[in-house]
């Protein structure tokens, strides 16, 4: 399947299992501010991180499928769990960039090397070969947390601190000293404020967003510079629908959100 051509305007499609990759889109959107963005939120089959690999490869199968035929000329697949189960079969099936996630260990080893570390994600990346492999390359031995509790909380709306980090201290336990906090599932990222109020300022709290997102302008290449310099626009999908205007307000506040916690 092609993804289609760019007729002056760059089209760059984005998918989660719901709004987590909307924290990744709004990384690229302050890149690459005159592309045109399509957001794909697979709302009825949330969460991928508790599903059986068969289904979490039918799911990012149909995401993508919908964004190809939008003609788009790369896709962002802005979920650790999918990219980890289904990756490769969609870099198989579809000939255009398909650029995937994965938790940023390599960073925060690189910045802390020999320093604990704690990795935080769905318990199927947790449980994910591609995890392990990626564990065994970095030579580090990071403590591995499942916290599936925050994926319900940004799809639900729920970012009071008290009751996230009720959540967090009860998952993670009482251990505060580790170097860095690796973010390993884009819906965690709005959590950041959470997570700094758990772990204090000393703490290096990392995602895999701007990796990702350089990874993304440098498969695109010329065709950004090919891209008209005008005002950058975003659709979104739900399951394949087209978002109603509430849903529109709603993931445009969640994207003003990661904004606000970026630098926390």
């Amino acid at each position: 399947m092609k993804g289609g051509e760019t007729v002056g305007k760059l089209k760059i499609g984005f998918f989660d299992s719901g709004v987590g990759g909307i924290s990744v889109m709004t990384a690229a959107r302050r890149v690459l501010p005159d592309a045109e963005y399509i957001y794909y939120a697979d709302e009825a089959h949330v969460p991928y991180g508790t599903k059986p690999h068969e289904e979490i490869i039918r799911y990012a199968d149909e995401a993508v499928s919908c964004l190809a035929s939008h003609g788009v000329d790369a896709v962002v697949v802005a979920c650790n769990t999918a990219t980890s189960i289904a990756i490769e079969y969609l870099r198989e099936k579809y000939d255009l960039p398909i650029i995937g996630m994965e938790p940023a260990l390599k960073p925060a080893v690189r910045s802390h090397p020999n320093e604990k570390i704690l990795l935080c994600a769905t318990p199927v990346t947790i449980a994910g070969e591609k995890l392990h492999h990626l564990i065994e390359k970095s030579g580090a031995e990071p403590t591995l947390v499942p916290l599936p509790g925050l994926v319900a909380f940004a799809e639900q709306g729920v970012f009071d601190k008290e009751t996230v980090c009720e959540y967090l201290a009860e998952e993670i336990g009482n251990e505060r000293d580790f170097a860095a906090v690796v973010l390993g599932c884009t819906h965690f990222s709005f959590f950041r404020d959470c997570f700094r109020e758990l772990f204090g300022e000393r703490v290096d709290i990392v995602d895999g967003n701007v990796g990702t997102v350089k990874r993304l302008v440098s498969v695109l290449g010329d065709k950004i510079d090919d891209c008209c310099a005008e005002s950058g626009s975003v659709r979104y999908f739900i399951s394949g629908e087209e978002a109603d205007s509430g849903k529109i307000v709603l993931f445009e506040s969640l994207a003003a959100r990661y904004e606000r916690v970026l630098n926390i």
